[in-house]
Formats: C-alpha cells, structure tokens, sequence
C-alpha cells in the first residue's frame, strides 16, 4: 500500500511539472501563460517610451492658458507723441475727431525743458572740423556732430539738460586741454500738447497711419 502511494506521489509530481512547463500544449493541455509574450510583437516604437522627471509631467498636467487669453495681454499698448505747438493741435484735433472712436485719444499739455551743449564751432571748413576732431582723440575727449544744423559745422562735446551741468563738463575738459569749446544753449524749453492714446489695440493701430501727416515728423513712444 505504501508503494502504491508513492509511485501515485512520483507520477502526479511528473505530470505537474510536464502540464506547468507547456509540455502537453501540444494536447491542449497548457497553464494560462502570465508573461503574453505576443504583447511585444505588437508594441509600437518601444525605444521611445521614457519615463518623465516630475517637472516635465508638471507641464504635461498643467493646462495652457487659450490663445485669446495669451493675446489679450499683448493686445493694447499705451502711446504717445508730441509736442506740438497751437497751430499744429488745431490741425490734429480736427483729424482726430474725424478718424477714431471718441474717448481713444487724450491731449495734455506737457513741455519740453532746455538742452545745453558743450559746443565748439562754427568751423571754416570741413578740413577744419577734422583736425579738431584729431585733436580731441588726442586728448581723450569724446566728440559728437550737434543735433542742430545750424550749428554746423561744429562738434558737441556733450548735452545736457541744465547750464551748470554743462558748466561742469566744460571745466572738467579744460584740465585735458581744450581751450576754445563754450556752453550754449542749444533749446530752449518748449510747452505745448502730447498726444496720448491709453490703449492701442489691434483695431486702433490700424488707423493710426491715417493720422501721421499730421505728427510733423514726430513718432509715436511708448508711454512714459
């Protein structure tokens, strides 16, 4: 009886071990496979799949803002132009009361204060202009054409916004060596008007070059 349970135990432990190793699949006898090695054939591109940092799956879950909400923070700006004098606000206003919506644009008063320059000039001749031009390399001092034709030609040795701060410059170049420059004044203060236009939007600008012949010359800046 022994025997007999023995040889039973050897011959149950054998058919295991052929039905779990696949053995008997030929029969139709075969343990359900965990490993579905057919899943591998059907992976698409598996080199490319890459485990994301915690910051990359941060942006990934974070949604985008829209588009309009994106645009919309660009889409106006403040602009301004100016000074113009009595007769060019008359000009201006009139086509601006004409062309854009009402409440778009603004005209304040505002000014100009007055530019002083460390000047040397008017020179006889362009000859002349280039040799003092090489002598102030020679000294170390730094030179500019004036931003006035009519005091050409001559050099700018600096501008600035009040006579003693040009006063200043003038003495601190006579210790190098220049002897004959001066301070004048190159502006006076203006006053007058700007135009302002608090917020330029995309439909606003579109209209803005209808009004350029009457800027004189002058171009819209951003809001100060």
């Amino acid at each position: 009886m022994l025997r007999l349970t023995v040889l039973l135990l050897v011959l149950a432990n054998a058919g295991y071990y052929t039905w779990s190793h696949g053995l008997l699949a030929g029969y139709g006898f075969a343990p359900t496979s965990q490993t579905e090695p057919q899943r591998l054939a059907e992976q698409i591109n598996p080199e490319a799949i890459r485990i994301l940092s915690p910051a990359e799956a941060l942006l990934i879950e974070t949604p985008l803002p829209p588009a309009s909400a994106a645009l919309a923070s660009k889409a106006s700006e403040c602009l301004q132009v100016g000074l113009f004098n009595e007769e060019q606000t008359v000009v201006l206003r009139a086509r601006l009361v004409s062309l854009l919506p009402a409440g778009s644009w603004v005209l304040e008063s505002a000014a100009s204060p007055a530019r002083w320059l460390v000047y040397m000039g008017k020179f006889s001749s362009a000859d002349a202009v280039d040799k003092k031009k090489a002598e102030l390399r020679g000294l170390g001092v730094t030179f500019d054409a004036p931003n006035n034709a009519a005091l050409e030609p001559g050099l700018s040795l600096g501008s600035f916004k009040t006579q003693a701060e040009a006063d200043t410059e003038l003495a601190r170049i006579a210790k190098k060596g220049v002897k004959t420059a001066r301070v004048i004044q190159e502006r006076a203060e203006q006053r007058g008007l700007k135009l302002k236009l608090p917020t330029v939007n995309a439909a606003l600008r579109t209209q803005l070059d209808a009004i350029k012949p009457q800027l004189a010359g002058k171009a819209f800046q951003a809001c100060s």
